[in-house]
């Protein structure tokens, strides 16, 4: 079986839809089944996009991708002072 990417506005549209099925009786493993995931997924979208609107789904994922950027940022210039002291103390 193929992998898809789901974007967070399809995610969130589909946590909207398992949460009718389940009011209206269905079980988890049942809905799980119609939206095309297994429940594992379910599960797991649940926890990072529940209660979500996708204007903050986009905002929330807009932030991580900044802070990845911020952290790689920071790694290398923490790299770039380390070389550079070790060069003003002539350990080269």
């Amino acid at each position: 079986m193929s992998r898809r990417r789901h974007t967070a506005e399809q995610i969130i549209t589909a946590l909207r839809e398992a949460e009718v099925g389940l009011a209206n009786g269905k079980t988890v493993g049942m809905v799980s089944r119609e939206l095309g995931i297994s429940e594992q997924t379910y599960y797991r979208w649940r926890q990072e996009f529940g209660g979500m609107k996708v204007d903050q789904a986009r905002r929330f994922k807009e932030l991580e991708k900044e802070n990845a950027h911020l952290k790689r940022a920071v790694a290398n210039l923490t790299v770039d002072k380390l070389i550079l002291e070790e060069a003003a103390r002539g350990n080269f």
